[in-house]
């Protein structure tokens, strides 16, 4: 597959489960706590699409590694906020699953991109 149509299914991975993030925070109780949790998340998670995207369009080796570092911090702290949301029995175990997993994914992709990317300066 080539580089920019997989930097694109990235792109569009990314927001998809912004919009999922969205959806889960716009459905938690109206407390609090849940309203400070949605917020990072939703943050967090749009994130991720825009760095990415911002990335892809790097115009030195040296942005793209900045972004893509950005990109998988931004990732995991996503997965963090859904950790915290389930924990706090916010959000029941099916769905979190869901959602979860996708974040997982992402994270080890972009994770391991940023690894390569810093491996192969130029």
């Amino acid at each position: 597959m080539e580089k920019q149509q997989r930097s694109q299914q990235l792109i569009d991975r990314a927001k998809e489960q912004a919009i999922a993030v969205i959806n889960l925070a716009d459905a938690l109780p109206v407390t609090r706590s849940a309203d400070v949790m949605a917020r990072q998340i939703i943050r967090s998670a749009a994130s991720v699409g825009a760095n990415y995207r911002a990335a892809c369009r790097a115009r030195s080796h040296a942005e793209f590694v900045s972004k893509m570092h950005d990109v998988q911090e931004e990732a995991d702290e996503t997965q963090y906020w859904l950790e915290l949301l389930f924990r706090k029995g916010y959000i029941e175990r099916a769905v979190y699953d869901v959602i979860a997993k996708e974040a997982s994914e992402l994270t080890a992709i972009f994770t391991a991109s940023y690894t390569t990317a810093r491996k192969n300066r130029v």
